[in-house]
């Protein structure tokens, strides 16, 4: 294998990769998130004497299709991470992993690539894309609810060039990582008389991934919606927060056969969700 000589940008400028420590996760374990350098097994010297060296073009970057990633408090699940890379010479590797910290030499979570290699589709002789996998073990690297929200992303090329020139950002952009929720829905008295009031309850609850349970998200403002027994359209009919306990409460009048919801718009932490509508028949 020839040896590489490669130029790093880093946090969007055209600098080294700093050195990585390693992770304290739930286990007592740590995780180590590789560099430049590392990923494609070049010296951090090498990288320096191949400053202006042309680099690979990354764009395209995509974490799970673009979607959040939502996980509960245990298991594990594997996602697929992909970039577009360009270069004269064509791509021969690509890297994406992600992070959670202040800076990319001080980080508290870190989720790398399974695989030792990306697959690298050529769509054109200079323009491949390229896919890996990541897999989130909620159960042993969620370990505290901090963790839940932003993260950044880490892209990373190499060229098929006899430089083995690179691109690397440890700051290319963000995705989120979010606690499971789960909403319920009540309404009685079933059936009920016309006009009369139906009282209409629910829990909204996320994924504590300190605590191993779920628990409720307190203070959070959650549509009561409402469709016709014939109609496949849920209408908004007021709002509603949850308590300290993430209970739902409120009271509306009988007018005609239906289902009650509760619906949850979400937050940067924690996923929308609805609650099953629960069926009122108005005699």
């Amino acid at each position: 294998m020839r040896i590489r000589t490669t130029v790093a940008a880093v946090s969007g400028g055209l600098v080294l990769a700093a050195l990585a420590v390693p992770v304290a996760q739930a286990d007592g374990g740590g995780v180590h998130k590789p560099t430049a350098a590392e990923r494609f097994g070049v010296s951090r010297a090498a990288m320096r004497a191949a400053a202006d060296d042309e680099l690979p073009v990354v764009s395209d970057v995509k974490v799970n299709g673009g979607k959040a990633i939502v996980a509960g408090y245990t298991g594990s699940k594997t996602y697929t991470v992909s970039l577009t890379a360009s270069h004269s010479a064509g791509i021969e590797d690509a890297y994406v992993d992600l992070w959670h910290g202040r800076e990319h030499a001080h980080y508290d979570g870190v989720f790398v690539p399974n695989e030792q290699n990306a697959t690298c589709t050529a769509v054109s002789t200079t323009t491949s894309t390229c896919k890996l996998t990541i897999t989130v073990d909620a159960g042993r690297y969620l370990y505290m609810n901090s963790l839940a929200g932003t993260w950044h992303v880490t892209a990373g090329a190499i060229a098929a060039d006899e430089a083995g020139s690179i691109y690397w950002n440890d700051l290319y952009g963000t995705h989120r990582i979010q606690r499971l929720s789960q909403l319920t829905a009540n309404a009685s008295p079933e059936p009920v008389k016309k006009g009369k009031t139906i009282t209409v309850t629910g829990k909204l609850s996320r994924a504590n991934w300190e605590t191993r349970k779920f628990a409720g998200y307190s203070t959070q403002p959650v549509q009561l919606q409402f469709r016709k027994k014939d109609s496949d359209t849920y209408t908004t009919v007021k709002t509603v927060k949850t308590n300290n306990k993430g209970d739902l409460k409120t009271t509306v009048k009988a007018t005609v056969d239906g289902f009650f919801r509760w619906s949850f718009a979400g937050t940067s932490t924690t996923p929308a969700v609805n609650a099953a509508g629960d069926f009122v028949d108005v005699k």
